[in-house]
């Protein structure tokens, strides 16, 4: 059975394409769904006019490719916002289709179960408006919390600037509190993991065959938030590896993901191609399909 999973985040919409227990494909739309969000509350009509045609676009794309069922999903851009009956109805009435408003424990929980299934370890998740830590071992959940914190709220509060940034990081990470992941290898998912990987391997065309499982250590990630952080943003867009979509905000998500790691006490993460996609997809589908 092929089946497709609509990612409706922050920053982008993802499409994933999915037959029988694997990944076809993963295809990417910037619609900038929480630009502003951080000081109005709310969605533009803009940004809800393109992000419902985006998801229009990609179930007409779907339906096409013979996809017999279709999900979609929404992040912390419209959980968050005072109008998402706003949204959810423009999506309703354009595209054809009920969107599953996602809780951040319920989205950190399909990030994990995504990426390493019910194996040990954790995940870090950095979206747009909200970051997911998750660790598991055993199979069973040691810790999970959800922060209003990811790179458009960034962008939007403190721009590039690099000391404001750590600033606002270092006091919204702080309700993480303790945890739990000595000796367990943290992943990291999402669109600013995966172009951090793709920078530090400078590909020319990205490819998740070979972004999937790169270590990130510590330092790279440092050095590579200040070099993005104090460069033009034309300038990082020529960066190879850079997706061109993503390089106003790459800056921050960098300092976020090396402040992170700082924080939990770790050196290195691994990046994961699968995500919280894949983790919707097999929640829908129960254990037949555990990993």
């Amino acid at each position: 059975m092929k089946i497709a999973a609509i990612d409706i985040g922050s920053n982008s919409v993802r499409l994933m394409m999915w037959a029988d227990g694997k990944t076809l494909y993963k295809a990417l739309n910037t619609t900038r769904l929480g630009e502003g969000l951080v000081s109005t509350g709310v969605m533009t009509a803009d940004a809800i006019s393109r992000t419902a045609i985006a998801i229009r676009d990609f179930i007409s794309r779907a339906k096409s490719e013979g996809a017999e069922r279709i999900f979609a999903f929404a992040t912390a851009a419209v959980r968050s916002a005072s109008n998402r009956r706003d949204f959810l109805d423009e999506v309703k009435k354009v595209a054809g289709i009920d969107v599953d408003v996602i809780s951040g424990e319920n989205e950190a929980r399909i990030g994990i179960l995504g990426a390493i299934g019910y194996g040990d370890g954790g995940i870090i998740d950095i979206g747009g408006a909200s970051t997911e830590i998750t660790v598991q071992r055993d199979g069973v959940r040691l810790y999970s919390h959800s922060a209003n914190v990811g790179t458009v709220r960034l962008y939007d509060a403190c721009g590039r600037d690099e000391e404001r940034l750590s600033r606002y990081i270092a006091g919204a990470i702080g309700e993480y509190g303790q945890v739990p992941c000595r000796n367990l290898t943290m992943y990291a998912i999402g669109g600013t993991a995966t172009t951090m990987a793709s920078v530090a391997l400078a590909l020319e065309k990205y490819d998740p065959a070979i972004v999937d499982g790169t270590v990130i250590t510590l330092e790279r990630a440092q050095e590579m938030a200040h070099s993005l952080l104090n460069m033009p943003v034309e300038e990082v867009k020529q960066v190879r590896g850079m997706e061109p979509r993503r390089a106003d905000l790459i800056g921050g998500g960098c300092l976020l993901m090396c402040s992170i790691m700082k924080m939990l006490g770790i050196t290195s993460v691994t990046v994961s191609e699968k995500d919280n996609l894949e983790g919707y997809v097999l929640s829908k589908l129960g254990s037949e399909y555990r990993a």
